[in-house]
């Protein structure tokens, strides 16, 4: 592969992953908006941040280890599938949004993989 396609391919995943995590932290938001103590709150965020920790830790494992990255972030992405399937707000633009980011990081990283060792000479 060519060099800026390289970059490319390196990076997308990466910046993508790191993206999805600050959009899926602004939903954390709203424990602001309930009356309660500071410990209830910070309580509250903390829970409302794991899927955030979730995303920045298997992020931090695929840095290195791209196949790990992608198989992880594609069953995140099923996982969330399986997980919202029946629920009221199951709708396709929430799974697209929800679901797709991980689900193309995670081939994006197999990608990276594959192509592991023209990419590690270009960076």
């Amino acid at each position: 592969m060519r060099r800026p396609v390289n970059r490319l391919l390196y990076w997308t995943p990466r910046v993508l992953c790191i993206l999805f995590a600050a959009f899926i932290s602004i939903f954390a938001a709203d424990v602001f908006s309930e009356a309660r103590g500071f410990w209830q709150t910070a309580l509250a965020l903390l829970m409302h941040l794991i899927p955030t920790l979730l995303i920045i830790a298997v992020l931090v494992v695929s840095w290195r280890r791209e196949w790990i990255g992608g198989v992880l972030f594609i069953a995140l992405g099923v996982l969330y599938i399986v997980w919202a399937w029946n629920r009221p707000f199951a709708k396709w633009y929430v799974f697209l949004l929800i679901a797709g980011p991980p689900i193309l990081a995670g081939v994006l990283f197999l990608l990276n993989w594959r192509h592991r060792v023209e990419l590690r000479a270009d960076s």
